[in-house]
């Protein structure tokens, strides 16, 4: 009783702390400023008013409130914004600015705890995706209001998230994030090497670095998704390009509106435009040598650690075959998010 006490109560710090996360400024210029996914989210809306005119929204995880007000020009008869952040005032005063007061009601609260003034929505848009899709997203969130809140026949925007995966050649920075703690000053730092390689890295990668084809493990339907179906285990399978040698494991995600009348979506993967999401990378312990055709096959596991639901216990079981039989390496790598 006391261990689930414990585990309680740091469940409630967690939370208390991502929501503190987005009560700065600069999280938010971070987004907004990322024209890939602000000018997705405008497209979506804007070149499909027949669909939000007249309608009522549900913005979750509102923010700033631009997902709203974007709602708004579109012809939404109202949005209403939830957001548990202190961020929310801010958009209380951008929506006055803005002369939209009348067709936003804003809500501090946690979406899971508040009830909204109308029984069902039309629309529910959100922007709930975290690095790797799944760390720090909101999207068990979503899932509570559309079960809850969107009516018979609604509609989400975005519908549609797929998490991929490629191989990369990435020897000289893994030698920089992973190899300086052989000799730091003349010392061992070696434990520090292994806290290393189970942290999972946030960046950009170089699409030249890819040497693999990349593959679809992890499709996501906002409409049928269930919160238990986000912890999974996906097999992969990832046939190379070249002869070469492999450092780490990429994963990054696409996300899309299949609702529009010409449907919009986008890419955080290293073929495309830059995002503030990046790519994903999970070193491995070892290198692997590769020969041009030869495949790296496994299984990509994700679940919410316990003491924390947004953050993340990643495992990845891999084997290097030359053909079906004959297995030229294997391994499993375990991180934490």
């Amino acid at each position: 009783m006391a261990a689930n006490s414990a585990i309680g109560k740091l469940e409630e710090h967690s939370e208390i702390h991502y929501f503190q996360s987005y009560n700065h400024h600069g999280i938010h210029e971070e987004m907004l400023k990322d024209e890939v996914r602000t000018n997705s989210y405008k497209n979506a809306i804007y070149q499909n008013k027949h669909l939000f005119k007249d309608k009522t929204v549900l913005d979750v995880g509102c923010g700033t409130s631009i997902l709203s007000m974007f709602a708004v020009q579109a012809g939404a008869k109202h949005v209403y914004a939830i957001d548990m952040s202190t961020i929310i005032e801010k958009a209380r005063e951008i929506v006055k600015v803005n002369n939209m007061e009348d067709k936003i009601t804003l809500i501090q609260g946690k979406m899971e705890e508040i009830e909204l003034p109308v029984d069902k929505v039309d629309i529910i848009i959100s922007e709930w995706m975290g690095y790797f899709l799944l760390y720090e997203s909101m999207l068990d969130t979503v899932l509570y209001a559309r079960d809850k809140y969107l009516a018979p026949g609604g509609l989400i925007f975005p519908d549609k998230a797929t998490i991929h995966m490629a191989a990369i050649e990435d020897g000289d920075y893994k030698e920089e994030k992973i190899g300086f703690w052989d000799n730091v000053y003349g010392f061992d730092f070696s434990p520090l090497k292994h806290t290393a390689l189970s942290e999972p890295l946030v960046d950009t990668v170089d699409f030249k670095a890819i040497v693999t084809d990349p593959s679809a493990v992890f499709p996501i339907d906002l409409y049928t998704v269930t919160p238990a179906d986000l912890a999974f285990s996906v097999p992969f399978r990832l046939r190379s390009r070249r002869d070469d040698f492999v450092h780490a494991l990429i994963a990054w995600f696409d996300i899309d509106f299949t609702a529009c009348h010409k449907p919009v979506k986008f890419s955080t993967g290293p073929h495309a435009k830059y995002t503030h999401w990046k790519q994903t990378v999970f070193y491995l312990k070892e290198v692997l040598t590769i020969k041009d055709g030869e495949e790296i096959v496994g299984m990509l596991t994700s679940k919410p650690t316990k003491q924390n639901k947004r953050d993340l216990d990643v495992t990845i079981e891999y084997r290097l075959e030359a053909d079906e039989i004959a297995r030229l390496a294997e391994g499993k790598c375990e991180y934490k998010m």
